[in-house]
Protein backbone atom coordinates (compact mmCIF):
# COMPACT_ATOMS: atom_id res chain seq x y z
CA UNK A 1 0.00 0.00 0.00
CA UNK A 2 1.13 3.47 -0.77
CA UNK A 3 1.34 5.60 2.08
CA UNK A 4 1.63 9.70 1.97
CA UNK A 5 3.30 11.99 4.53
CA UNK A 6 0.29 13.26 6.58
CA UNK A 7 1.47 17.35 5.16
CA UNK A 8 0.94 15.53 1.10
CA UNK A 9 -2.38 14.50 1.37
CA UNK A 10 -4.35 15.83 -1.76
CA UNK A 11 -7.86 14.08 -3.35
CA UNK A 12 -9.90 15.47 -6.37
CA UNK A 13 -13.35 16.73 -5.03
CA UNK A 14 -16.38 15.65 -7.83
CA UNK A 15 -19.86 16.59 -8.27
CA UNK A 16 -22.53 16.81 -10.65
CA UNK A 17 -22.44 20.41 -10.63
CA UNK A 18 -20.42 22.50 -8.55
CA UNK A 19 -20.44 25.52 -7.40
CA UNK A 20 -24.40 26.10 -6.70
CA UNK A 21 -26.24 27.44 -3.51
CA UNK A 22 -27.62 24.38 -2.09
CA UNK A 23 -23.72 22.81 -2.39
CA UNK A 24 -22.34 25.31 0.54
CA UNK A 25 -21.64 22.76 2.58
CA UNK A 26 -19.24 21.16 -0.21
CA UNK A 27 -17.15 24.52 -0.52
CA UNK A 28 -17.15 24.49 3.57
CA UNK A 29 -15.82 21.09 3.38
CA UNK A 30 -13.16 21.63 1.09
CA UNK A 31 -12.37 25.12 2.64
CA UNK A 32 -11.64 23.07 5.61
CA UNK A 33 -9.97 20.64 4.34
CA UNK A 34 -8.20 23.02 2.66
CA UNK A 35 -7.03 25.14 6.25
CA UNK A 36 -6.29 21.67 7.43
CA UNK A 37 -3.11 21.35 4.77
CA UNK A 38 -4.64 18.96 2.51
CA UNK A 39 -4.67 19.39 -1.28
CA UNK A 40 -8.56 19.88 -2.53
CA UNK A 41 -8.39 20.41 -6.05
CA UNK A 42 -12.18 20.28 -7.14
CA UNK A 43 -13.87 19.09 -10.41
CA UNK A 44 -17.25 19.07 -12.01
CA UNK A 45 -19.06 16.97 -14.08
CA UNK A 46 -21.57 19.98 -15.37
CA UNK A 47 -20.40 23.72 -15.14
CA UNK A 48 -22.76 26.08 -12.99
CA UNK A 49 -24.71 28.14 -14.78
CA UNK A 50 -23.58 31.79 -14.86
CA UNK A 51 -26.61 32.82 -13.62
CA UNK A 52 -26.64 30.57 -10.65
CA UNK A 53 -23.21 32.14 -9.16
CA UNK A 54 -25.06 34.96 -6.93
CA UNK A 55 -21.93 35.82 -4.15
CA UNK A 56 -18.63 36.16 -4.99
CA UNK A 57 -17.61 32.96 -3.27
CA UNK A 58 -19.67 30.82 -5.90
CA UNK A 59 -17.87 33.19 -8.25
CA UNK A 60 -14.46 32.12 -6.37
CA UNK A 61 -15.11 28.63 -6.27
CA UNK A 62 -16.05 28.48 -9.81
CA UNK A 63 -12.98 29.89 -11.59
CA UNK A 64 -11.30 27.03 -9.27
CA UNK A 65 -13.26 24.34 -10.26
CA UNK A 66 -12.69 22.71 -13.65
CA UNK A 67 -15.56 21.08 -15.71
CA UNK A 68 -15.62 17.57 -17.52
CA UNK A 69 -18.41 18.70 -19.92
CA UNK A 70 -17.84 21.78 -21.70
CA UNK A 71 -13.82 21.34 -21.66
CA UNK A 72 -14.34 21.35 -25.83
CA UNK A 73 -14.08 18.46 -27.86
CA UNK A 74 -10.63 19.03 -28.48
CA UNK A 75 -9.87 17.97 -25.04
CA UNK A 76 -11.80 15.18 -25.08
CA UNK A 77 -10.24 13.88 -28.57
CA UNK A 78 -6.82 14.25 -27.00
CA UNK A 79 -7.30 12.54 -23.73
CA UNK A 80 -9.24 9.27 -25.93
CA UNK A 81 -6.03 9.68 -28.57
CA UNK A 82 -3.41 9.63 -25.96
CA UNK A 83 -4.84 6.76 -23.76
CA UNK A 84 -6.27 4.43 -26.81
CA UNK A 85 -3.28 4.75 -28.83
CA UNK A 86 -0.53 4.58 -25.85
CA UNK A 87 -2.33 2.22 -23.85
CA UNK A 88 -4.79 0.29 -25.74
CA UNK A 89 -5.80 -2.90 -23.56
CA UNK A 90 -6.28 0.19 -20.73
CA UNK A 91 -9.11 1.53 -23.04
CA UNK A 92 -10.28 -1.16 -24.30
CA UNK A 93 -10.99 -2.58 -20.87
CA UNK A 94 -12.40 0.65 -19.87
CA UNK A 95 -15.00 0.32 -22.06
CA UNK A 96 -15.66 -3.21 -22.04
CA UNK A 97 -16.07 -2.33 -17.66
CA UNK A 98 -18.81 0.42 -18.60
CA UNK A 99 -20.44 -2.02 -20.88
CA UNK A 100 -20.95 -4.55 -17.82
CA UNK A 101 -21.18 -1.99 -15.06
CA UNK A 102 -24.76 -1.17 -13.64
CA UNK A 103 -28.02 -1.84 -13.61
CA UNK A 104 -28.98 -4.27 -16.61
CA UNK A 105 -30.67 -2.09 -19.28
CA UNK A 106 -29.44 -1.17 -22.58
CA UNK A 107 -29.92 2.65 -21.45
CA UNK A 108 -28.64 2.19 -18.50
CA UNK A 109 -25.10 0.49 -19.85
CA UNK A 110 -25.25 3.52 -22.72
CA UNK A 111 -24.83 6.41 -19.61
CA UNK A 112 -21.69 4.24 -18.36
CA UNK A 113 -20.30 4.37 -21.52
CA UNK A 114 -20.58 8.39 -21.41
CA UNK A 115 -19.28 7.98 -17.72
CA UNK A 116 -16.28 6.12 -18.94
CA UNK A 117 -15.66 8.80 -21.48
CA UNK A 118 -15.66 11.74 -18.80
CA UNK A 119 -13.58 9.83 -16.54
CA UNK A 120 -11.13 9.21 -18.97
CA UNK A 121 -11.02 13.29 -19.29
CA UNK A 122 -10.58 13.45 -15.41
CA UNK A 123 -7.81 10.68 -15.60
CA UNK A 124 -5.54 12.72 -17.87
CA UNK A 125 -6.47 15.74 -15.31
CA UNK A 126 -5.55 13.94 -12.51
CA UNK A 127 -2.40 12.27 -13.54
CA UNK A 128 -1.07 15.89 -14.47
CA UNK A 129 -1.84 16.93 -11.12
CA UNK A 130 -0.39 14.01 -9.28
CA UNK A 131 -3.30 12.88 -7.71
CA UNK A 132 -4.69 9.32 -7.20
CA UNK A 133 -7.67 9.62 -4.69
CA UNK A 134 -11.10 10.88 -6.49
CA UNK A 135 -13.89 11.43 -4.05
CA UNK A 136 -17.27 12.15 -5.40
CA UNK A 137 -20.54 13.92 -3.33
CA UNK A 138 -24.02 12.45 -4.04
CA UNK A 139 -24.17 8.79 -5.42
CA UNK A 140 -25.51 10.06 -8.66
CA UNK A 141 -23.19 10.46 -12.18
CA UNK A 142 -20.27 11.72 -10.14
CA UNK A 143 -20.09 8.37 -8.43
CA UNK A 144 -20.02 6.72 -11.25
CA UNK A 145 -16.67 9.29 -12.98
CA UNK A 146 -14.95 8.36 -10.07
CA UNK A 147 -15.20 4.16 -10.13
CA UNK A 148 -14.60 4.47 -13.89
CA UNK A 149 -11.82 6.78 -12.88
CA UNK A 150 -9.97 4.89 -10.18
CA UNK A 151 -10.55 1.66 -12.38
CA UNK A 152 -8.48 3.53 -15.14
CA UNK A 153 -5.77 4.57 -13.18
CA UNK A 154 -5.12 1.23 -11.15
CA UNK A 155 -5.16 -0.57 -15.08
CA UNK A 156 -3.15 1.82 -16.20
CA UNK A 157 -0.40 2.10 -13.15
CA UNK A 158 -0.93 -1.24 -11.80
CA UNK A 159 -2.62 -1.97 -7.90
CA UNK A 160 0.15 -0.93 -6.07
CA UNK A 161 -0.51 2.76 -7.62
CA UNK A 162 -2.38 4.04 -4.71
CA UNK A 163 -5.67 5.04 -6.96
CA UNK A 164 -8.60 5.15 -4.97
CA UNK A 165 -12.06 6.18 -5.19
CA UNK A 166 -15.07 6.98 -2.34
CA UNK A 167 -18.25 8.69 -2.12
CA UNK A 168 -19.81 10.65 0.65
CA UNK A 169 -23.88 9.38 0.86
CA UNK A 170 -26.39 11.78 1.79
CA UNK A 171 -29.70 10.03 0.74
CA UNK A 172 -32.58 10.03 0.56
CA UNK A 173 -32.46 10.14 -2.97
CA UNK A 174 -30.01 7.45 -3.12
CA UNK A 175 -31.96 4.89 -0.86
CA UNK A 176 -35.24 5.57 -3.23
CA UNK A 177 -33.09 4.36 -6.03
CA UNK A 178 -30.87 2.02 -4.97
CA UNK A 179 -31.08 -0.43 -7.95
CA UNK A 180 -30.89 2.59 -10.43
CA UNK A 181 -27.83 4.28 -9.04
CA UNK A 182 -26.08 0.98 -8.31
CA UNK A 183 -26.02 1.77 -4.58
CA UNK A 184 -24.79 -1.71 -2.87
CA UNK A 185 -22.28 -2.43 -5.61
CA UNK A 186 -20.92 1.06 -5.57
CA UNK A 187 -20.53 0.72 -1.35
CA UNK A 188 -18.79 -2.84 -2.00
CA UNK A 189 -16.52 -1.27 -4.12
CA UNK A 190 -15.32 1.95 -2.92
CA UNK A 191 -12.24 2.35 -0.63
CA UNK A 192 -14.22 4.34 1.52
CA UNK A 193 -17.73 5.57 1.85
CA UNK A 194 -18.41 8.96 3.73
CA UNK A 195 -21.72 8.98 5.98
CA UNK A 196 -23.17 12.40 7.21
CA UNK A 197 -25.34 10.48 9.64
CA UNK A 198 -25.65 7.15 11.51
CA UNK A 199 -29.10 6.80 10.10
CA UNK A 200 -27.47 7.10 6.21
CA UNK A 201 -24.65 4.87 7.89
CA UNK A 202 -27.23 1.85 8.99
CA UNK A 203 -28.97 2.22 5.71
CA UNK A 204 -25.87 1.23 3.39
CA UNK A 205 -24.78 -1.29 6.20
CA UNK A 206 -28.19 -3.08 5.29
CA UNK A 207 -27.30 -3.17 1.77
CA UNK A 208 -24.27 -4.75 1.92
CA UNK A 209 -22.22 -8.11 4.30
CA UNK A 210 -20.48 -7.01 7.33
CA UNK A 211 -16.60 -6.89 6.12
CA UNK A 212 -18.06 -3.74 4.02
CA UNK A 213 -19.49 -1.88 7.17
CA UNK A 214 -15.42 -0.75 8.33
CA UNK A 215 -15.01 1.75 5.11
CA UNK A 216 -17.95 3.27 6.13
CA UNK A 217 -17.57 6.40 8.38
CA UNK A 218 -19.80 8.99 9.85
CA UNK A 219 -18.73 12.99 8.92
CA UNK A 220 -20.98 15.28 10.02
CA UNK A 221 -21.58 18.21 7.35
CA UNK A 222 -20.91 21.40 8.96
CA UNK A 223 -21.62 25.26 10.25
CA UNK A 224 -19.72 28.07 10.41
CA UNK A 225 -20.25 28.95 13.93
CA UNK A 226 -18.74 32.31 13.94
CA UNK A 227 -20.92 33.67 10.95
CA UNK A 228 -23.42 32.04 12.03
CA UNK A 229 -23.71 33.84 15.49
CA UNK A 230 -26.88 35.22 17.87
CA UNK A 231 -27.78 38.43 17.76
CA UNK A 232 -26.23 40.99 20.26
CA UNK A 233 -29.88 41.09 22.12
CA UNK A 234 -32.80 39.16 22.83
CA UNK A 235 -35.33 38.22 19.70
CA UNK A 236 -38.01 39.37 21.65
CA UNK A 237 -40.23 41.68 20.17
CA UNK A 238 -43.82 43.17 19.84
CA UNK A 239 -45.39 41.56 16.91
CA UNK A 240 -46.23 38.67 15.15
CA UNK A 241 -43.90 35.51 15.30
CA UNK A 242 -41.10 35.58 12.65
CA UNK A 243 -40.95 32.14 11.00
CA UNK A 244 -38.06 31.30 8.74
CA UNK A 245 -38.18 28.67 5.96
CA UNK A 246 -34.98 28.19 3.86
CA UNK A 247 -34.40 25.76 1.15
CA UNK A 248 -35.63 24.79 -2.21
CA UNK A 249 -39.33 24.82 -3.19
CA UNK A 250 -39.58 21.45 -4.43
CA UNK A 251 -41.94 18.80 -2.68
CA UNK A 252 -39.68 16.98 -0.39
CA UNK A 253 -39.30 19.96 1.27
CA UNK A 254 -42.83 20.81 2.56
CA UNK A 255 -43.44 24.54 1.90
CA UNK A 256 -47.05 23.34 1.16
CA UNK A 257 -47.76 22.16 4.16
CA UNK A 258 -46.06 25.34 5.83
CA UNK A 259 -48.25 27.07 3.87
CA UNK A 260 -51.18 25.32 4.89
CA UNK A 261 -49.87 25.33 8.81
CA UNK A 262 -49.85 29.24 7.81
CA UNK A 263 -53.94 29.02 7.19
CA UNK A 264 -54.49 27.22 10.29
CA UNK A 265 -52.97 29.68 12.73
CA UNK A 266 -54.80 32.11 11.35
CA UNK A 267 -57.97 30.85 11.43
CA UNK A 268 -56.57 30.29 15.50
CA UNK A 269 -55.85 33.41 15.90
CA UNK A 270 -51.94 32.97 16.25
CA UNK A 271 -50.85 35.72 14.30
CA UNK A 272 -47.25 34.89 12.55
CA UNK A 273 -45.38 36.09 9.65
CA UNK A 274 -43.31 33.67 7.76
CA UNK A 275 -40.39 34.31 5.21
CA UNK A 276 -39.75 31.45 2.74
CA UNK A 277 -36.19 31.86 1.46
CA UNK A 278 -35.51 29.99 -1.67
CA UNK A 279 -36.06 29.14 -5.58
CA UNK A 280 -37.68 25.63 -7.49
CA UNK A 281 -40.06 24.29 -9.50
CA UNK A 282 -42.95 24.98 -6.87
CA UNK A 283 -42.21 29.14 -6.62
CA UNK A 284 -45.40 29.88 -9.17
CA UNK A 285 -47.64 27.30 -7.58
CA UNK A 286 -46.31 28.82 -3.73
CA UNK A 287 -47.58 32.36 -4.77
CA UNK A 288 -50.58 31.37 -6.49
CA UNK A 289 -51.63 30.00 -3.06
CA UNK A 290 -50.64 32.80 -0.88
CA UNK A 291 -53.10 34.50 -3.06
CA UNK A 292 -55.90 32.45 -2.73
CA UNK A 293 -55.90 32.23 0.50
CA UNK A 294 -55.03 35.74 0.75
CA UNK A 295 -51.63 35.19 2.43
CA UNK A 296 -49.93 38.20 1.54
CA UNK A 297 -49.64 40.07 4.91
CA UNK A 298 -48.54 36.60 6.31
CA UNK A 299 -46.23 35.15 3.90
CA UNK A 300 -43.01 37.01 1.67
CA UNK A 301 -41.65 34.80 -1.24
CA UNK A 302 -37.91 36.16 -1.31
CA UNK A 303 -36.54 34.18 -3.83
CA UNK A 304 -33.09 32.68 -4.05
CA UNK A 305 -30.90 34.68 -1.57
CA UNK A 306 -26.72 34.62 -1.16
CA UNK A 307 -25.23 32.86 1.64
CA UNK A 308 -23.74 35.99 2.96
CA UNK A 309 -27.60 37.31 3.30
CA UNK A 310 -28.95 34.11 5.33
CA UNK A 311 -26.93 34.60 8.87
CA UNK A 312 -28.99 38.16 9.81
CA UNK A 313 -32.18 36.51 8.07
CA UNK A 314 -31.99 33.80 10.79
CA UNK A 315 -30.66 36.19 13.38
CA UNK A 316 -34.41 38.23 12.66
CA UNK A 317 -36.45 35.28 13.01
CA UNK A 318 -38.33 33.80 15.84
CA UNK A 319 -38.70 30.16 14.86
CA UNK A 320 -36.88 28.55 11.99
CA UNK A 321 -39.73 25.63 10.64
CA UNK A 322 -38.63 23.09 7.98
CA UNK A 323 -41.38 20.53 7.26
CA UNK A 324 -39.49 18.45 5.04
CA UNK A 325 -40.97 14.84 4.25
CA UNK A 326 -37.07 13.83 3.44
CA UNK A 327 -33.97 14.82 4.17
CA UNK A 328 -30.05 13.70 4.73
CA UNK A 329 -29.34 16.09 7.81
CA UNK A 330 -30.25 19.23 6.88
CA UNK A 331 -27.21 22.45 6.65
CA UNK A 332 -30.32 24.97 7.23
CA UNK A 333 -31.35 23.02 10.76
CA UNK A 334 -27.47 23.51 11.96
CA UNK A 335 -27.20 27.33 10.69
CA UNK A 336 -30.48 28.10 12.27
CA UNK A 337 -29.45 26.37 15.70
CA UNK A 338 -26.35 28.08 15.00
CA UNK A 339 -27.69 31.61 15.61
CA UNK A 340 -29.70 30.59 18.81
CA UNK A 341 -32.78 29.92 17.05
CA UNK A 342 -35.68 26.88 17.86
CA UNK A 343 -36.47 24.81 15.16
CA UNK A 344 -39.87 23.02 14.40
CA UNK A 345 -39.15 20.28 11.99
CA UNK A 346 -40.45 17.00 11.19
CA UNK A 347 -39.20 13.71 12.30
CA UNK A 348 -37.23 12.27 9.18
CA UNK A 349 -34.09 10.24 8.81
CA UNK A 350 -30.96 11.16 10.79
CA UNK A 351 -32.83 14.73 12.20
CA UNK A 352 -33.14 13.43 15.48
CA UNK A 353 -29.06 13.13 15.92
CA UNK A 354 -29.14 16.99 15.91
CA UNK A 355 -32.12 17.98 16.80
CA UNK A 356 -33.74 16.98 20.83
CA UNK A 357 -37.95 17.26 20.22
CA UNK A 358 -38.31 19.91 23.45
CA UNK A 359 -35.03 20.74 24.05
CA UNK A 360 -33.83 22.32 21.07
CA UNK A 361 -36.99 23.19 19.28
CA UNK A 362 -39.77 20.51 18.17
CA UNK A 363 -40.22 17.34 15.82
CA UNK A 364 -43.60 16.86 14.50
CA UNK A 365 -44.92 13.73 12.01
CA UNK A 366 -44.16 14.60 8.23
CA UNK A 367 -46.58 16.36 6.09
CA UNK A 368 -48.92 16.88 9.42
CA UNK A 369 -49.50 20.26 8.93
CA UNK A 370 -52.00 20.30 12.16
CA UNK A 371 -49.28 18.87 13.78
CA UNK A 372 -46.89 21.38 12.48
CA UNK A 373 -49.14 24.55 13.42
CA UNK A 374 -49.47 22.99 17.04
CA UNK A 375 -45.53 23.00 17.83
CA UNK A 376 -46.04 26.98 16.33
CA UNK A 377 -48.58 27.90 18.36
CA UNK A 378 -47.21 26.33 21.57
CA UNK A 379 -43.84 28.39 20.96
CA UNK A 380 -45.36 31.66 20.02
CA UNK A 381 -46.69 32.38 23.36
CA UNK A 382 -43.54 31.73 24.90
CA UNK A 383 -40.51 33.81 24.18
CA UNK A 384 -38.80 32.67 27.26
CA UNK A 385 -38.65 29.26 26.14
CA UNK A 386 -37.76 29.80 22.89
CA UNK A 387 -34.92 31.76 24.17
CA UNK A 388 -33.92 28.44 26.44
CA UNK A 389 -34.00 26.43 23.51
CA UNK A 390 -32.43 28.36 21.25
CA UNK A 391 -29.43 28.38 23.19
CA UNK A 392 -29.17 25.05 23.85
CA UNK A 393 -30.02 24.73 20.24
CA UNK A 394 -26.21 26.49 18.96
CA UNK A 395 -24.99 24.18 22.23
CA UNK A 396 -25.46 21.28 20.11
CA UNK A 397 -23.91 22.40 17.02
CA UNK A 398 -20.95 23.62 18.95
CA UNK A 399 -20.78 19.93 20.49
CA UNK A 400 -19.77 18.28 17.32
CA UNK A 401 -21.27 20.28 13.55
CA UNK A 402 -18.41 22.65 13.21
CA UNK A 403 -16.14 23.66 10.65
CA UNK A 404 -13.28 22.69 12.88
CA UNK A 405 -15.33 18.92 14.09
CA UNK A 406 -16.19 18.65 10.02
CA UNK A 407 -12.10 19.77 8.66
CA UNK A 408 -11.06 16.99 11.28
CA UNK A 409 -13.13 14.04 10.04
CA UNK A 410 -13.04 14.82 6.42
CA UNK A 411 -9.31 15.02 6.86
CA UNK A 412 -9.09 11.53 8.89
CA UNK A 413 -11.36 10.33 6.54
CA UNK A 414 -9.02 10.88 3.25
CA UNK A 415 -6.39 9.52 5.35
CA UNK A 416 -7.93 6.33 6.07
CA UNK A 417 -8.96 5.90 2.86
CA UNK A 418 -5.55 6.30 1.13
CA UNK A 419 -3.75 4.39 3.66
CA UNK A 420 -1.88 7.17 5.56
CA UNK A 421 0.08 6.44 8.57
CA UNK A 422 0.32 9.42 11.43
CA UNK A 423 -2.28 11.40 11.24
CA UNK A 424 -3.99 11.83 14.86
CA UNK A 425 -7.74 10.59 15.28
CA UNK A 426 -8.32 8.28 12.21
CA UNK A 427 -12.11 8.10 12.92
CA UNK A 428 -13.11 4.57 13.61
CA UNK A 429 -16.08 3.13 11.91
CA UNK A 430 -19.06 3.75 14.18
CA UNK A 431 -17.41 7.32 15.08
CA UNK A 432 -18.75 10.71 14.30
CA UNK A 433 -17.61 13.83 14.41
CA UNK A 434 -20.15 14.54 16.55
CA UNK A 435 -18.51 11.88 19.48
CA UNK A 436 -15.60 13.63 18.51
CA UNK A 437 -16.01 16.96 20.05
CA UNK A 438 -14.38 16.34 23.59
CA UNK A 439 -16.08 17.90 26.97
CA UNK A 440 -19.48 19.17 27.61
CA UNK A 441 -21.21 22.42 26.55
CA UNK A 442 -23.13 23.25 29.15
CA UNK A 443 -23.73 26.71 31.19
CA UNK A 444 -21.97 28.83 28.34
CA UNK A 445 -22.84 32.10 28.86
CA UNK A 446 -23.78 34.60 25.94
CA UNK A 447 -21.24 35.90 24.47
CA UNK A 448 -20.40 39.20 21.44
CA UNK A 449 -21.59 38.24 18.12
CA UNK A 450 -18.88 36.45 15.80
CA UNK A 451 -16.09 36.19 18.87
CA UNK A 452 -16.20 32.42 20.85
CA UNK A 453 -15.91 32.54 24.65
CA UNK A 454 -13.47 31.27 27.01
CA UNK A 455 -15.12 28.23 27.41
CA UNK A 456 -15.72 27.58 24.00
CA UNK A 457 -12.12 27.84 23.04
CA UNK A 458 -11.31 25.19 25.39
CA UNK A 459 -13.91 22.98 24.99
CA UNK A 460 -14.13 22.94 21.55
CA UNK A 461 -11.35 20.32 20.01
CA UNK A 462 -11.89 17.51 18.07
CA UNK A 463 -9.43 14.13 18.48
CA UNK A 464 -6.39 16.07 19.62
CA UNK A 465 -7.22 19.19 16.88
CA UNK A 466 -7.88 22.30 18.94
CA UNK A 467 -8.46 25.92 17.40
Amino acid sequence: MIARRPDRLAVAYLTSRYPALSHTFIEREVQGLRDQGVRVETFTVRPAPPDSLVTPQLREQAARTRPLLGAGAGTWLRAHLALAVRHPGVWGAGLSRALRTGPLSPRARLWQVFYFAEAVVLLQHLRRLGIRHVHAHFVNVASDVARHTAALGRDLQGPQAGWRWSFTMHGPTGFESVKAVDLAAKTREADGVSCITDYCRSQLMALVDPPHWERMRVVHMTVDAHTYHPPSRPRAHVGPLRLLFVGRLVPQKGPSVLLDAIDLLRRQGVDVHARIVGAGPLADDLALQVQRRDLGGRVELTGPLGQDRLPQLYREADLFVLPSFAEGLPVVLMEAMATGLPVVTTQIAGVNELVTDGTHGRIVAAGRADLLAAAIAGLASDPAKRERMGEAAREAVLAGFTLEAGAAAARDFIAGVQGVQGVEGVVQPAGSAADSAAGSAADRPRHEPGRPTRRERIRLRVKGVRR
